[in-house]
Formats: C-alpha cells, structure tokens, sequence
C-alpha cells in the first residue's frame, strides 16, 4: 500500500529523487508546516530495510514514521488508555484527561499528513487542505458539542483558542525569543502581521455587533428581536467566510511569497526538513482518515465529559473551555513556534500563532455557526461581553505590539501577562449549566445574576 512511500526513502533511488525533486517545485513550505516539522525527528529505517517482503517492508515503514516519526510519539499510548477507560468505566474526569493527551499527538500528525500529501498534490491544494485541517481538533471538538447543545462550550472553546494563540503562544514565544537573542536585534516582515491582524479587526467586529444589538435591547434603545440578531450573526458569518475565502486567495496566488517560509540553512539546526515524501499519497489519505475518526472519537469522550472533569477538579467549565482545551489540543504547534523563536525566526513563529487565530477566528467560528443553523441549533456570535471583550483587547495588544515590526523580550512578557490575567478571571467565574441557554437568549434572571461570582 505504501510502495510509493518506500520509494521515496532510499536515497539512492533514482526515481525516488526525480519525484521528490519535481514535487519540490513550488512546494512553498508554510510556517505551519515548519512549526509542527520542528517535533519531528528522521526515522532510523536500517531494520525495516531488511524486510523481504515488500508488503510488509512498506506497511512497517508506514508504522514507523507515523508512530516514531514525532517527538511526541510518547504521549500515543493515551489515546488506547483513553478508549479502555470509557468502555471499563473508568473515571470520567480520566477519560477526559487522557482524552486530551491523546489529542495532542495526533493533532500533529494530522498536520505532518497534509503536508506529505501537499508533495503529490501541489501547494495550492496542499495549502487548501492544510487550511482546512489545521484546525480540525478544535472544528470536531465544536460540531460534538453542538450535536450535544452545548453550545457554551464551543463559543469559549473557540475564543480560547484565538486567545491562547495571540497572547499565550506570541508571548511565551516573544519571551523566550528575546531573553535567548538578548545581544541580537529580533526582527520581522510586518506585511503578513497586518494582513492577519486586520482581519482579526473584522472578525472582532463581527463579534460586537451582536453582542451590542443585545445591550441595546435590554437598555429599552431598540426594539430588535432575538430572531434578529440570530439572522445577523448568520449574516455576519457568511461576510467572514467570504473574507477567509479571499484571504486564501491572497495567501496561496497572489501575495504567497508573503507566507512562505524559508528552508532552515543551519545544518546543526535539529528542525527536520524534509525534500522529498516519506509516504506514499494513498497512505497518506488512508492515514489521514483514521487520524480523523480518532480524533473524532476523542472530541467526543472530551465533549462527554467536560462537566464531570469540572466537578472532580473543581474548576469551572469556562476556564477549562477557554484555557486548558486550546493549550492541550494544540501543544505541538505551540511548542515549535516557540522553539522558532528560541533561533531568531520570527516570521515562522507569527505565522503560526496569527496564522492560527486567524483560522479559527474568521473558519471555524463562522462554519461554527453555519453547521449549527444546518442542524437546527440557535448558535449565534454573540460570545457575551467578558469573552468577547477579552478578544478585542487580545488583538488590539497583539496589534499594538507588532506595529513597530521589531521584538524584545518585554512585549512577549506584556502578552502573557495579559492572558494570565484574563485566565485568572475566568478562574474565578463560576457559570452554572443551568444558565447557558438564558445567557444565550439574553436574559439573566435575578437567580441567574446572583449565581455569578466577581472577576
């Protein structure tokens, strides 16, 4: 199944070499892909070679570099403990915990099989499909949690993510880049970090509107309805769909040069750059597949039992939504802009952390809203005014602090900050279960009021 694949690894494979070669014609590798090749590390394929069999030899080549091919192969074995552990009954809050190892793993892995099919496929397509996964744990993780009318947990799920990725993993990674560099200027091409940053702007805009249409309800100004404000949310969605549309546009024709990463020219560099595919495109699909039920499967396990998580640790289901849900599911994504970083490659490392608020903030968020007007579900984006206010101030501090196009180690120490202070508010926010749908509908009874803890 994975001939191809086999192929590709011998190194003195003449055929090998002309297709690696021809499919590295216009393979512009993006920060993404650069990110997550920093947690990968070369396969030892000298065993395998010896395999007579050319079926077996290539589905064991196929094992080992999906399964050993990571730094984070450790973290593997939480995913069968996770499944043993819902079907025997296990704690749930164990369930939930592992789940969420296991998500880490295979959230790279997804990345690293897109880009393996981007080799056969070209970068424009390649680009769209990696647009379109990059993302997928936090996608599957909102469409279960919409199927299950949770849909609190989807919203903070959702400005957990952009805000982990703005301040979280910008800051951490400002920081550790510039105490690392502290005898280099630390510099970057500011043109891709307004493009992300404007679109940021609109999606914060779209957020706004309805949460004002809302206060200006309760206020007595308008006389608008709930249905409303529900159809200017859908409205609004669509107007970010079309403007991620475009923005796909300018990122992988018009403008792709402004995105693509630079090939690592230091050979001590321990970032695997790979010229050539390891897989076969068949493999890769097969793979990419089953990396999605699984991942599937594990959203739902954490949709499941996010409540019973939160009562056993005593934790709102707000803080872990909107903190723990987005540090686990994308770690390895993280770590490699940090570890960009750490080597005075900033553009690589903005281009993860904006590249990724940027998905979820103008993709998923509005697909979000799409998929649950499809299934009936009264989503709106109205994220209510500590979350949505919150994300405003993110991206104007993120804005603020990438204007002049230079970097030091107090600006990423600045943005941490920021989000330890915004983690610390919703610590201490406790929001009853009870009370999601009368949030939701804009109405906050006296019960529902008191039920809420100062932050």
């Amino acid at each position: 199944m994975a001939s191809a694949g086999y192929e590709a690894l011998e190194g003195g494979n003449l055929k090998g070499g002309a297709l690696s070669k021809e499919m590295r014609h216009g393979h512009g590798r993006t920060a993404h892909n650069m990110s997550s090749s920093s947690l990968r590390k070369k396969s030892d394929l000298t065993l395998v070679s010896k395999v007579r069999c050319g079926l077996l030899r290539s589905l064991l080549t196929n094992l080992q570099e999906i399964f050993l091919g990571t730094k984070l192969f450790v973290l593997f074995p939480a995913v069968p403990l996770a499944i043993a552990a819902h079907y025997f009954k296990f704690g749930r809050a164990w369930v939930f915990a592992l789940s969420l190892l296991g998500l880490t793993p295979l959230a790279e892995r997804v990345s690293f099989l897109t880009e393996q099919i981007a080799y056969y496929t070209g970068p424009t397509v390649g680009g769209l499909l990696n647009a379109t996964c990059g993302n997928a744990t936090e996608l599957i993780i909102a469409i279960f949690a919409l199927y299950g009318g949770k849909i609190e947990v989807v919203k903070c799920s959702l400005v957990g993510s952009i805000l982990s990725n703005l301040l979280l993993v910008l800051g951490t990674s400002l920081l550790c880049g510039g105490l690392a560099n502290l005898r280099k200027e630390q510099s970057f091409d500011r043109k891709q970090a307004d493009v992300n940053s404007g679109l940021l702007m609109l999606g914060a805009l779209c957020h706004m509107l309805p949460l004002m249409f809302r206060h200006a309800i309760s206020s007595g100004e308008l006389t608008v309805t709930t249905v409303s404000t529900l159809e200017l949310s859908r409205a609004c969605s669509i107007v970010m769909l079309l403007a991620y549309i475009a923005y796909l546009f300018f990122q992988l024709k018009t403008h792709r040069q402004l995105f693509e990463s630079q090939e690592e020219d230091d050979d001590n560099d321990d970032v695997t750059s790979e010229d050539e595919p390891v897989i076969g495109l068949p493999s890769a699909l097969a793979w990419l597949l089953g990396m999605t039920i699984v991942i599937a499967v594990l959203s739902e396990y954490v949709v499941g039992t996010i409540e019973a998580a939160s009562e056993s640790w005593g934790i709102s289901v707000s803080f872990i939504s909107i903190i723990l849900l987005p540090i686990v599911g994308n770690a390895a994504e993280h770590a490699g802009a940090i570890i960009f970083a750490f080597k005075n490659k900033l553009d690589i490392t903005l281009g993860v952390s904006l590249g990724s608020a940027t998905q979820v903030s103008m993709f998923v968020v509005p697909l979000s809203v799409i998929v649950a007007w499809i299934m009936g579900i009264q989503m709106d984006l109205d994220f209510k005014l500590l979350e949505t206010g919150s994300l405003l101030l993110a991206i104007l501090v993120t804005a603020f602090t990438l204007q002049d196009g230079t970097s030091h180690y107090l600006k990423g120490f600045v943005l941490l900050l920021c989000y330890i202070v915004i983690g610390a508010c919703f610590f201490v926010l406790k929001t009853p279960p009870n009370q999601t749908n009368d949030i939701n509908l804009g109405v906050l009874t006296t019960k529902s009021v008191a039920a809420f803890r100062p932050c």
